[in-house]
């Protein structure tokens, strides 16, 4: 883990020396706030540790990791509004410290930057990668409407949740290793086949995301446990629990999360629904698809033109990923 922690490292000197509070504060101090809060920075890293291992200096590609670090938490700022969140990593969201208008405009503020961040290249390079992150973007506004959706809706197949988390969160991931190769010099092919890597570990990361939001310590994870049941968000625990739960246990499951919370029944949904995961078998399985789509993202690194040495650590990475509890 010592050269992940050197790629972290990296990059948070970079950020620290790059993004400040300018005029009007009121503007700026929110970005600055929720860039500070540090998070794992796997995708500033992934972007770093792409261009090396196709043989660049990870400080060329230290603007486009700065693009989706920035671009990842302008989906953060917005996603907490959305999702009334009150906390993001162990602290107040910013439209909780703030409000709800500076949150939606700081947010835009970042999602520019994003793009600012990546002029620092040439032309033929900065097509590339200002296509590809657009590309990305509407992806990821997509599977964020999938995921509104879902909410209300009272059939949602296992196959559908599993495009949205892919829109949502893995096509990022996907997008971050393949700006990074690029910046490193890497074939069209390779650049593809480090994607794929990334979205398939993308989705590994995800639905360890969706075990954690119920079984997670909430010491270590750094948002409300249960916040999904509370929202009735259909993640890959209640799917797995359909699939495996008897016709009773189904009823039970889709009774909870059809139901109005009331007052003070918070705590009461979230054992509820948490004892049915357990029964069912839903986060032992749940927990096995984490291994399965970490292994598969490991068989496309077999095709890569890198040295064992660059596998090898992209694979610390997903076990790392894999094996985390926040």
């Amino acid at each position: 883990m010592t050269g992940l922690k050197a790629y972290q490292d990296s990059f948070e000197t970079y950020l620290n020396e790059t993004v400040s509070v300018g005029s009007p504060e009121g503007l700026y101090l929110p970005i600055q706030y929720l860039l500070e809060l540090g998070g794992k920075r796997l995708r500033p890293i992934l972007v770093l540790m792409a261009a090396e291992a196709f043989g660049s200096q990870k400080k060329e590609a230290l603007p486009a990791a700065l693009a989706v670090e920035i671009f990842h938490n302008f989906t953060l700022m917005h996603d907490d509004i959305m999702d009334e969140a009150p906390l993001r990593r162990g602290v107040d969201t910013v439209h909780q410290k703030w409000n709800i208008n500076t949150a939606i405009l700081s947010g835009d503020a970042m999602m520019i930057q994003s793009y600012k961040a990546l002029e620092s290249y040439n032309n033929s390079l900065f097509g590339k990668l200002t296509r590809l992150l657009s590309k990305t973007a509407i992806e990821v506004c997509e599977g964020q409407q999938f995921d509104l959706d879902f909410e209300s809706e009272q059939e949602v197949s296992q196959e559908q949740y599993l495009e949205m988390i892919r829109l949502k969160t893995a096509v990022l991931v996907g997008c971050a290793l393949k700006m990074g190769a690029w910046i490193g010099g890497a074939e069209d092919h390779d650049a593809q086949l480090i994607y794929d890597f990334g979205v398939l570990l993308g989705m590994a990361f995800q639905i360890q995301d969706d075990y954690l939001d119920a079984f997670g310590d909430p010491a270590s994870f750094g948002k409300q446990i249960g916040g999904d049941i509370i929202e009735n968000k259909k993640t890959i625990l209640y799917h797995q629990a359909i699939s495996k739960g008897s016709p009773e246990e189904q009823k039970k499951l889709k009774a909870w999360f059809t139901s109005e919370i009331k007052l003070n029944a918070e705590n009461k949904k979230i054992e509820a629904v948490k004892a049915l995961f357990d029964i069912t078998g839903a986060h032992k399985s749940s927990r096995k698809l984490v291994s399965q789509y970490t292994q598969a993202a490991f068989e496309k690194l077999e095709f890569l033109k890198i040295n064992e040495r660059g596998k090898e650590l992209f694979k610390a990475f997903g076990t790392q990923l894999m094996e985390r509890k926040f």
